[in-house]
Order: C-alpha cells, then structure tokens, then sequence
C-alpha cells in the first residue's frame, strides 16, 4: 500500500496499495456525514463496555474500502470490514470470513469455504455472493486494488458458502492478494451500489459506523453479532489530531486511550513514563528514493549508482528517524522471510564522482529538483540531509516541498528529477516489486525498462514452488538495487503509544489498527 495524504505518518506514506502504503491517491476534502445513528439505526452499541478513544493524526477522505487509498481511512476501516482471509502478527494468512480453502491440481481454481451465520451490520445475511461482488467490482470498475487481480479470470459464488476464483496462471500471492490490507475488503452489495459506503459504511467486523462528525472524529459502536465474539468495548472513537505534541498531552492525560501519533525523537522519552506502553516493532515498510529515468542523465544506470554512493543512509535514517528504523539498501527487511543480504553502497562520494567521470557527465552541471512532501515531514528532513550531502560531489539540489494531492499529480505526470517517499504494508514482494519496476507496472513512475528483470518478475508471480521462488525475489531486490531504479534508504519502525489501562491490544508490523481484542481497565 502506498503512503497516502495525511496531516503531520501512510498506510502511506503513497499504493497501497499500500501504501503505500502502500500505492496510492492521497486524501482530499472530508465527507461531511454528521449524523445521529448508526447504519442499523441503533444509535448506541452493542456493549457495555467503556468506548475507546483512538487519536490519528489526520482525516479519512472518504469511507468506501475499495475507493479510498488513504491511510487514516484504512485505520477506521480496519475495524468496520473483514477479508477472507488476514495477516497475522508473523504476515502469514489465516481464516477471517474464509475459514478454509484449497487449489485444483493445477492451481488454477482456488475454492473458499466461507463462515456459518456472519450477519452485515444492519442484520441481513453475508453469503458468498456478497464475496464475488466484491471482487469483481474492484476488477470491472477498475477501483484502487483492481492491480491486484490481474491473474483472476471468474469469481463465482458455487452456493451460498463457497466461492471459486480462476485465476490465467498459478498465483502463490493469491491470499496476499485479497487479505493484506482492507482495500480489498467484503462489502454488500446494496451498500456499495447505492454510493452510500462512502458515508454510511455497512461491515461485517467488530464495530459498526455511528457518526462522522467532520474535521473530528468518527465513531463506531461494538457488534454484537461479531463471528469472532462481541468486543469487550463500547465502541471506538477515532478523534483526528494533527498535531503529536496534542495527540501526546491528550494521552498523558487520559482523554484518550491510543495513538500512533509518535515523533520518533520521542520515543526513548516515552518509554520511560510508567502510565503509558509503547508498541514497537520493526515493518515491512520502507522509505525511499526514485530517479526520472526519463530526464539526463537519470536515464543512465552509473549516474544513478552515483546518486546512491554519494549519499549517507546512516545519517538521513539518524536525523529522520532517531532510531526507530534500520537502514536498508534494499526493500525488505532482515525480519522477513524473503530478506535478501545486500552491502554493496556505501557513502563514498570518490566513487560517485568516478561514476559520473566514467560517462562523461561533470556533477557541478547538474541540478536535482527534490520533490518531498509537507503532509511526511521526514521527507523534509531527509532532503535537507540529501542536498548537503550530492553538495559534496557538486550537484545542486533544490528542494520542492508539496503538499501530498500534488505531489502524486507530479509524480504521475513525470515531473520531478528525484523523490522521497515510502511504501506501506508488505506482504508477498510481487505485492510492490511488479507495480513498482516492471515496465507495464501500475507505479514504476521512475520509468524503468529492463527486459531482464521483467523476466524475473513475470516469473516470480506464477513460481508455485516456494524455494525457487525466494531464489527468483532474491534476483530482483538484488537486480532493483544494482540498478538503481530505486535507491532505499531504511525500514521504519511502527511506533505507537497507549494507556496501561488498556489491554489486548498489539503494534502489528503491517500498520493495522485492530481492536477487537482491547479491554479497558474500570
């Protein structure tokens, strides 16, 4: 998922799909949906129990799952929709609305048994129905996610609890495909056709929406008919605090009980206050820069080798994320499964002018149009560190600090020399590798075109075999980062804060705010 707009993280950063994170449009203007009931007209929830109080550091832009690419949204919706299946804490797949599944012989036809007695929010029935509306509205209207169905031929509901996808070629990312994130979420049909999802979501997950009171906060009330058992919350209350210093004073006081609203400089402070526990784990995320591959002398593999020698990860991770990340030269971290060992940069601004000498381009021509966002402050920093830095080998950089919507205009048109962003929530690597770098993908906005590492990518999405399909991955991080056509830059850590009041709740290196399992202490 790509890192989308927001007011300061990023479920994206821009993607997600992604962002990512984690590939994706940013939010815009806030629906105005101020209302007095929820959707099954209730007006209250369905526990007892005392309401949660989340901040978040911006506004959704909308409330439809398969419409939207922006991260608060999905920190909201994350608790409003399931999927047929979800990541756990280690990013494998278990049963969410699918409580099994399996593959034909030939790994064309992927079949799902889905959940007894799930009820929408309003009480009528989910059947497997509900399942191929979905995902065949994301593929016919070509919504946000529809990248992620490219191989899906038919999704057919055989009865009531069983549903068939049949997929051009084997596709191992398939589960990761229609559960990593909720862009991908089950939605009713009469909800979503209506319009009204974007306003007035109806879900089958742990809460249910009550009110949108616009530029504060949305509220949401605890399903009782939940499959997975009722919340011991009353609900969730999603208030919108664009400032840390607020959101922070706001917990230390007790008028709210969580937020990810944590200036990394902060963190080790944090930590040490008894009343509070902070949640860190290490993601899957990474930050990063792209050169235009359509701009001189972009278009060259040694000026953009240059580029990733004369800079220091060390010290941009450092003034960006005071230790809450790990640098990385390429965009998976050690953690995974699928982490591939690679050195071969290091600050070393000798070698970059020797790179530049070898095609004849004199570095103090050049000047570099660094386009960052506002809406990512550390976008900002790093480019402050990065234009220091090309300084020493003579490049001029100048810095174009955007706000997010316009930034992804620019991004898309080609308008820039070089960017910073980063990439939300990854699961399977065809998930950002595909869309990122192959020639024909959806956000291989830098323009590279390498037949050979296509190759590796069309072959990685359809490899079944596990072992030769980490050999291939381990080709094309180690393929994307010998050519520059990204240069990473390190791995963020999810960092957030809540009251010791609050229980059964876990940081998940996926970004996803779950609180289904969360207790409050009286």
């Amino acid at each position: 998922m790509r890192l989308t707009a927001r007011v300061l993280r990023p479920t994206a950063v821009a993607a997600a799909a992604l962002l990512v994170l984690a590939a994706c449009g940013g939010g815009g203007e806030s629906v105005d949906v101020d209302g007095e009931s929820g959707s099954d007209g209730s007006g209250g929830s369905g526990s007892s129990g005392e309401v949660l109080v989340a901040a978040i550091a911006g506004e959704p832009d909308q409330l439809d799952p398969h419409s939207t690419t922006s991260y608060f949204s999905f920190q909201i919706l994350e608790n409003v929709f399931d999927t047929l299946v979800e990541p756990d804490e280690n990013l494998e797949m278990q049963p969410a609305l699918a409580e099994s599944w399996e593959t034909s012989e030939d790994q064309l036809t992927w079949t799902f048994q889905l959940r007894e007695g799930v009820t929408w929010h309003d009480g009528s029935e989910f059947t497997a129905d509900d399942v191929a509306y979905s995902f065949n509205r994301i593929i016919d209207e070509e919504l946000a996610a529809s990248w992620r169905f490219a191989a899906v031929e038919s999704v057919t509901a055989t009865d009531d609890l069983t549903v068939e996808i049949q997929v051009s070629a084997p596709s191992p990312n398939l589960l990761a495909s229609i559960g990593g994130y909720k862009g991908v979420a089950i939605v009713q049909e009469e909800n979503a056709s209506s319009g009204d999802i974007a306003t007035d979501p109806i879900g089958t997950g742990p809460f249910s929406f009550e009110t949108y009171s616009s530029g504060q906060a949305v509220e949401l009330a605890a399903n009782p008919d939940y499959f997975g058992g009722e919340p011991a919350i009353g609900g969730v209350e999603f208030q919108f605090i664009a400032e840390a210093s607020t959101a922070l004073a706001a917990l230390r006081s007790g008028e709210i009980h969580w937020t990810d609203n944590v200036p990394p400089q902060q963190v080790e402070t944090l930590s040490g206050e008894d009343a509070l526990e902070i949640g860190q784990v290490g993601s899957n995320d990474y930050w990063y820069l792209a050169l235009n591959q359509g701009n001189e002398p972009w278009d060259q593999v040694e000026a953009r080798q240059a580029i990733a020698y004369a800079i220091d990860r060390e010290a941009i991770t450092e003034a960006t994320m005071f230790g809450a990340a790990t640098v990385n030269q390429t965009a998976i971290p050690e953690s995974s499964s699928w982490f591939t060992e690679y050195t071969t940069y290091s600050h070393d601004p000798d070698r970059a002018l020797e790179l530049f000498d070898e095609i004849g381009v004199d570095p103090a021509s050049l000047t570099i149009d660094l386009m960052v966002t506002s809406e990512y402050p550390e976008t900002v920093t790093a480019a402050q560190i990065i234009s220091s830095q090309l300084e020493e080998v003579g490049i001029t950089t100048t810095i174009n600090t955007l706000d997010f919507g316009t930034w992804l205009s620019e991004q898309t048109e080609g308008n820039f020399d070089m960017l910073m962003l980063g990439w939300l929530g990854n699961i399977d690597p065809d998930d950002f590798y595909y869309s990122q770098h192959h020639s024909e993908g959806s956000n291989n906005h830098q323009g590279n075109a390498d037949p050979e590492l296509d190759e590796l990518l069309d072959a990685g999405r359809t490899e079944t075999d596990e072992a030769a399909r980490e050999e291939i991955y381990d080709e094309v991080a180690t393929r994307v980062a010998d050519t520059a056509s990204y240069i990473y830059l390190y791995n963020p850590d999810v960092v957030q804060a809540w009251s010791t009041d609050l229980s059964g709740y876990t940081a998940l290196p996926d970004r996803a705010i779950r609180f289904r399992d969360a207790e409050i202490a009286d």
